[in-house]
């Protein structure tokens, strides 16, 4: 039993450092999992596929003081990694093809197994649109759901404070301890007191323009459904929406006015399908036959020495590199119709999207499509 927790705790902590190491992100993570069963074994394996992929220089691998450092820091902190493949990971968030490996959680993690709904909108919010936000997150949290936002200022920020008193979530951009921004440094402290913060990334990383995005894609991903109460057609806001329907999830909005530049996201996501939300009844209306069925959820990845995938002949892998590299441009293709137009097995195109996205060679873009980095 001793030798089993042991071998856990060196095999998570392993698992932090593949996710660490350059050109790692969570498909790759998940597919290195797939492929070698285990991450001390992935590790091993990073600095071959890499070369192999075309990469000069010795790719960045996290070293173990690295890792250990991480984990000491959020234990300081009162913070809890969360690992894909934990019975208390949100299972919500473990059925998606990107789920982060290590979600950091800081407050009470017992949230992120609850039913969830997300509220996001613009920074620049109107009043009206606060105070209805600020509404509908206390409604729908007195009915029982815990309210997802971005801690962001305007629509999250009035999101947040309407749920505090029934627990409420913030998804940090930057690492679970960097308030962004500043000025909801007491909003930040009563949530972690009250909710729960979390992040992808490590502690002390401060949020940059890229990582948007990605926190977006874990706002929809941990809820049910999204809520775009404001917001103009390119927002931050209507990227979440979009995220969600790709996940599968249920996009409302709160219709406003055609004058309103603000109105223009929500209005579009309507016109688009989009169920029209004005209060919290037509949203519980919406997320009740969702919450009546469980969510798809991949296999959870074991720590228990899981074999690893048969190995592939290093002359099949030669003679396939060039017809698929050539296959490959900067556009995104899906990797279905990749296998399909190479003629190649699955098994063996899945290990060369690895050599070159571990080379640095190879955008992952959502919908299971890959690209060609185009060099300046």
């Amino acid at each position: 039993m001793e030798k089993d927790r042991f071998v856990a705790s060196f095999e998570k902590l392993d698992r932090l450092r593949l996710i660490r190491s350059e050109n790692v992100g969570p498909v790759t993570w998940r597919r290195l999992m797939e492929r070698y069963g285990s991450a001390t074994r992935a590790l091993d394996a990073l600095p071959g596929l890499a070369r192999n992929g075309g990469r000069a220089r010795p790719i960045k691998v996290c070293p173990t003081a690295a890792a250990r450092r991480e984990l000491e820091t959020l234990e300081r902190l009162g913070a809890r990694p969360l690992f894909l493949g934990d019975p208390d990971y949100p299972p919500l968030l473990a059925a998606l093809e990107d789920a982060p490996p290590v979600l950091v959680v800081r407050g009470h993690e017992g949230l992120l197994t609850r039913p969830t709904v997300a509220l996001v909108g613009a920074r620049n919010a109107s009043a009206n649109g606060c105070r209805l936000a600020e509404r509908l997150a206390a409604d729908l949290g007195a009915a029982g759901l815990v309210v997802v936002s971005g801690l962001a200022r305007g629509l999250d920020t009035a999101a947040h404070q309407g749920a505090l008193a029934s627990g409420t979530v913030a998804v940090m951009a930057g690492g679970v301890d960097v308030i962004y921004p500043p000025e909801n440094a007491v909003l930040y402290e009563q949530i972690v007191a009250a909710g729960a913060v979390v992040s992808e990334m490590p502690p002390g990383e401060q949020p940059q323009a890229r990582h948007f995005p990605r926190r977006n894609r874990l706002i929809s991903g941990l809820s049910l459904g999204v809520v775009v109460v404001e917001g103009a057609p390119r927002s931050g806001s209507l990227i979440t929406a979009r995220l969600a329907g790709d996940q599968g999830r249920e996009v409302m909005a709160v219709p406003g006015s055609p004058l309103d530049p603000r109105a223009q996201g929500p209005n579009g996501l309507i016109k688009n399908g989009a169920a029209l939300v004005e209060n919290a009844q037509d949203v519980l209306r919406v997320l009740e036959p969702v919450r009546a069925r469980p969510m798809d959820e991949p296999g959870r990845p074991s720590l228990d020495g899981t074999p690893p995938a048969p190995l592939i002949d290093e002359s099949d892998l030669a003679a396939a590199r060039a017809p698929l590299l050539a296959a490959l441009d900067g556009a995104p293709v899906p990797v279905d119709e990749l296998i399909r137009r190479c003629q190649l097995s699955p098994a063996l195109v899945a290990v060369l999207l690895l050599e070159l996205e571990l080379a640095g060679r190879l955008d992952r873009h959502p919908g299971n499509r890959v690209g060609l980095v185009l060099m300046p």
